[in-house]
C-alpha cells in the first residue's frame, strides 16, 4: 500500500473509533462456547500471531510506539501492516498512583492480520520487539465500557474472578486487559475487556 494512503486509512480508522465504529479493524477469530453470570464469556480463540514488547502497563506510550513502528515499517522489508484490535496488555493491573517499575506491567501485544501471519510475518528490526505465535486457547472475558483506568480494570478483574470462582473455574494465568479503542474515544462507546487464560479443555 502507498505510504500516504496507508497513513490516511490509519487516520480514518482512528477517527471512526472515536465514536465507537471499529468495523474496519480485523479481530482475532473466536467462538463463544459458554456464557456465565454477569456477562462473562468463555471464548475459544483460533491460533494467531502477535508482535509484542515489554510494557509498564496499559498507558505505556513507549511500548505502544515500538509496536506501532513495527507495523509502519520497522521490520524486515519495511512492510506496512494494517492495525488490528484489540491491543492486549498483560501483567499486574497496577493503580496509576503506585510507582511502577519498568517491566512490572508485563507485555503489550498487537495481533497481526491473518493474511500477514499466513504469509510469514516480517521480523522486527527494533530491539525489544518480538513475534509470538499463540496456539489455540480458551479465555474467560468480561466486557465493559467507560474509561479503562487502572481502578476500573481492577474492579472488573475482581468481578471476573468472583464469577469464575463461583463456576468452579481456575484461571491458568493472571488477568490482562484488551482495549479496542484509542484513549481519546468517547468513554461510553468504548469496548474494554478484562480476560484470563483458562487451562486447556479436557478431551
Amino acid at each position: 500500500m502507498d505510504k500516504f494512503l496507508y497513513y490516511l486509512v490509519t487516520l480514518l480508522e482512528s477517527a471512526l473509533s472515536v465514536v465507537g465504529i471499529r468495523a474496519t479493524y480485523e479481530e482475532p477469530r473466536y467462538a463463544v462456547v459458554e456464557r456465565l453470570d454477569r456477562g462473562v464469556e468463555i471464548r475459544a480463540y483460533d491460533g494467531r500471531v502477535s508482535v509484542e514488547t515489554d510494557a509498564r502497563g496499559q498507558q505505556d506510550g513507549e511500548a505502544f510506539g515500538r509496536l506501532f513502528r513495527y507495523i509502519t515499517g520497522a521490520n524486515d522489508g519495511g512492510a506496512r501492516i494494517a492495525m488490528t484490535a484489540p491491543v492486549e496488555t498483560g501483567g499486574r493491573l497496577i493503580a496509576m498512583t503506585v510507582p511502577v517499575e519498568q517491566g512490572a506491567g508485563g507485555t503489550m501485544r498487537f495481533y497481526l492480520p491473518r493474511t500477514v501471519a499466513e504469509a510469514g510475518a516480517p521480523e522486527p528490526t527494533e530491539p525489544g520487539v518480538r513475534l509470538t505465535r499463540i496456539p489455540p486457547e480458551r479465555l474467560a472475558v468480561l466486557r465493559f465500557s467507560g474509561s479503562a483506568t487502572a481502578e476500573a480494570r481492577e474492579a472488573q478483574a475482581r468481578i471476573l474472578a468472583e464469577v469464575l470462582d463461583k463456576a468452579g473455574r481456575k484461571p491458568a494465568e493472571p488477568p490482562f486487559f484488551m482495549g479496542y479503542d484509542p484513549p481519546f474515544s468517547i468513554p461510553f462507546l468504548r469496548r474494554n475487556e478484562v480476560a484470563v487464560r483458562l487451562p486447556p479443555a479436557k478431551a
